[in-house]
């Protein structure tokens, strides 16, 4: 049985927009007749607007967002941070994933090293994580790997980056199931990359505390089941406590380029 689509609240719309627009305003140090001389409507309309009686038309909108160089995104509601990450992925490789229809995008992970830092600082699920594989090959010749790796440093969590660099180049090491030359040549130059890097990048001490990356882990049994017998050789020598093997980043990327 068909439901009904969620209500839409124009009036609240119009207020969010308000609340923007006045902020935005006040921020550059205008007044409502400099901003309305600006945009092309008279101070009185803007000053509608502003109290969220009226609303711009497309083309004072986008006069609005080219002025203050701001992303629709900053007047839209406020959306689901993980359906907003996972859309990123998506435009950054990893079309294996389901598109969450509705969803606006601030522009926080519009590029791929953005993105890889929000999954890896915050692991949503595995998924997300196994979706780094595509994104990393997609853009391996533009994402700068020791500037991933200083901004986790930064962030007390070096080490998932590295488990992270390990699986992906040892899921590209077995031959492409494509005959894609382009595909096969950047596989062949994502191997170096990463390898490059990995040769710089020492492991955390063995005596290091367990890192934990899965989020379903949430009690002692269920961590050392997955430490003491789940846990890959990489994972281990990371200090990584995840479930995630090599072959799951490999199912990953070429899940995302098979034909479609």
């Amino acid at each position: 049985m068909p439901t009904d689509p969620p209500s839409y609240d124009l009036q609240q719309t119009r207020r969010r927009v308000a609340a923007q627009v006045r902020e935005l305003r006040q921020t550059r140090g205008l007044t409502q007749a400099e901003l309305g001389r600006l945009l092309g409507i008279s101070q009185a309309r803007l000053s509608e607007i502003e109290g969220g009686d009226g609303s711009f038309t497309a083309e004072q909108l986008l006069a609005m967002l080219t002025l203050f160089n701001v992303d629709i995104g900053r007047f839209l509601p406020p959306t689901n941070d993980d359906d907003e990450l996972q859309n990123a992925l998506i435009q950054l490789g990893a079309v294996h994933l389901r598109q969450v229809p509705g969803v606006a995008s601030s522009g926080r992970y519009a590029l791929p090293s953005w993105a890889v830092v929000a999954v890896l600082l915050t692991p949503r699920s595995a998924r997300l994580v196994t979706a780094l594989g595509p994104v990393l090959l997609q853009h391996i010749d533009s994402v700068s790997l020791p500037a991933l790796r200083d901004k986790l440093a930064t962030a007390g969590r070096p080490a998932r980056l590295g488990w992270l660099i390990e699986n992906v180049r040892d899921a590209l090491l077995l031959p492409p199931p494509t005959k894609d030359a382009e595909l096969r040549r950047r596989v062949s130059r994502a191997i170096l990359l990463l390898s490059n890097e990995l040769d710089t990048f020492p492991p955390p001490p063995t005596n290091a505390p367990i890192d934990v990356l899965d989020p379903t882990l949430r009690s002692k049994e269920s961590l050392d089941l997955v430490w003491n017998q789940q846990a890959s050789p990489i994972s281990r020598r990371w200090r990584i406590a995840t479930d995630i093997q090599t072959d799951d980043l490999r199912k990953a990327i070429w899940e995302a380029h098979e034909p479609r």
